[in-house]
């Protein structure tokens, strides 16, 4: 009998797992993989905004940085020529005849397999031209990822008047991922480097499609993860001395040149939104590194998040930074995955025998819909880069606990706190 039942489970199994392929191999475009998807229960803000997106991919080169995969301890690191790829959406304007919408191709969480996206940008679009500058946001996904993990977000604040920049970060992606102390080192540089170049390809007569596009000054940075590892500091939390020598550090206390003293924050980056940020949880940041924050952050967490803590970790952060005008929205019972991901990609429901790990849950959570949570992150993310980075103050009231913008009954599973700057 015991045989049996097994057998019984085993072609259940298997019948589960055809069927879940097949769908992948029958769904048609529209049916899959959409990362544009608004809800009838999303929030206000979640919605596109008024401008068509257009979207090109940028190779950016930091000359001379640290080569953390070949510096041995007690030994001059070596440099190298870092490239970075970068995807940039932005305000568009149409050509007669041309539609909103488009395809990504990218790779899962299982590099071995591969999975096109689909969204409202258009590859190639020309700029629109009557906008002027528009304030830039920059993106920095989790370790590993890619550029496209956020996609659903960065889509739709270029709709609303907004450059966004997603860094694809070396040494960190789904088909790169190389030892953690290059993500430790590099997160920080990568991210205020990208700004650099995203300044110098605005400025006219760059040649750039972004000449006179971009509006350097007026910078927000979004990190998930060990991209909001990379934002705490590069927004002034200085790492920490017990950092340096964690067990998977860079060698000879490298983590040392953005400590105390040395993580000076960029004064162009007006607003942060920091989700699951990882690192504190193990002792990345004290009281006294945390002080040097002075940029308006918003937090972000799921309460069961299994990977940065959240009592210990983001809350802590949201707690700690004390020098700054902070918020902290959180998911109640979600994991990790609190809004960042997309939704896992119908690819990612089958898996090959050599994946590392299950492709779905990299981008799911447990007890949310993963596009409720993105559509609820839009809302939140719009609310804080206009009344940051555009002067609309009218978007404040988004922020208070009034829950504006929700329909009845749907902030039910969330908190939303503030914490002043200290006087």
């Amino acid at each position: 009998m015991i045989r049996s039942r097994r057998r019984l489970t085993g072609i259940a199994t298997t019948i589960a797992l055809l069927l879940v392929v097949g769908a992948v191999a029958t769904a048609t475009p529209a049916q899959q993989n959409r990362i544009d998807t608004v809800t009838f229960l999303a929030p206000e803000l979640a919605r596109y905004g008024k401008y068509d997106v257009g979207v090109r991919t940028l190779q950016v080169t930091d000359n001379n940085r640290v080569d953390i995969l070949n510096t041995r301890e007690g030994e001059p690191p070596p440099r190298y020529d870092r490239t970075l790829t970068v995807e940039v959406w932005y305000p568009a304007a149409l050509a007669a005849g041309q539609k909103p919408g488009g395809e990504y191709r990218t790779l899962t969480r299982d590099p071995a397999i591969s999975a096109t996206l689909y969204g409202k940008g258009v590859r190639g679009a020309s700029p629109i031209s009557t906008g002027g500058a528009f304030p830039l946001v920059i993106v920095s996904h989790g370790y590993p990822g890619d550029r496209y993990l956020m996609i659903h977000l960065c889509e739709n604040l270029a709709s609303k008047g907004l450059v966004v920049a997603s860094i694809e970060h070396k040494d960190s992606t789904y088909d790169d991922q190389q030892t953690f102390g290059s993500t430790l080192y590099n997160r920080p540089f990568d991210q205020l480097f990208v700004l650099n170049e995203m300044a110098r390809l605005g400025r006219a007569g760059s040649g750039s499609f972004l000449s006179g596009l971009v509006n350097d000054r007026q910078t927000g940075l979004v990190g998930y993860s060990m991209g909001g590892y990379g934002l705490i500091n590069a927004i002034g939390g200085a790492f920490s001395k017990a950092s340096e020598t964690f067990p998977r550090s860079p060698p000879n206390r490298l983590l040392a040149e953005r400590g105390v003293g040395n993580a000076k924050a960029d004064p162009r980056i007006k607003a942060a939104i920091a989700i699951a940020p990882w690192g504190m949880q193990n002792g990345f940041w004290d009281a006294e590194g945390l002080k040097g924050i002075r940029t308006p952050v918003m937090f972000v967490s799921g309460s069961a998040d299994e990977v940065s803590g959240y009592e210990n970790g983001t809350k802590a952060l949201f707690t700690g930074a004390v020098n700054t005008d902070r918020y902290l929205l959180t998911y109640l019972y979600a994991g990790h995955n609190a809004g960042a991901p997309i939704p896992a990609p119908l690819e990612a429901y089958a898996s090959s025998p050599a994946a590392r790990s299950s492709p779905f849950t990299h981008y799911a959570d447990p007890v949310w819909d993963t596009t409720r949570m993105n559509n609820i992150l839009v809302h939140f993310a719009t609310a804080w880069f206009e009344l940051y980075l555009k002067g609309d103050s009218g978007r404040q009231a988004y922020l208070d606990s009034s829950w504006k913008g929700f329909k009845p009954r749907t902030a039910i599973g969330l908190t939303l706190e503030h914490l002043p700057a200290a006087r």
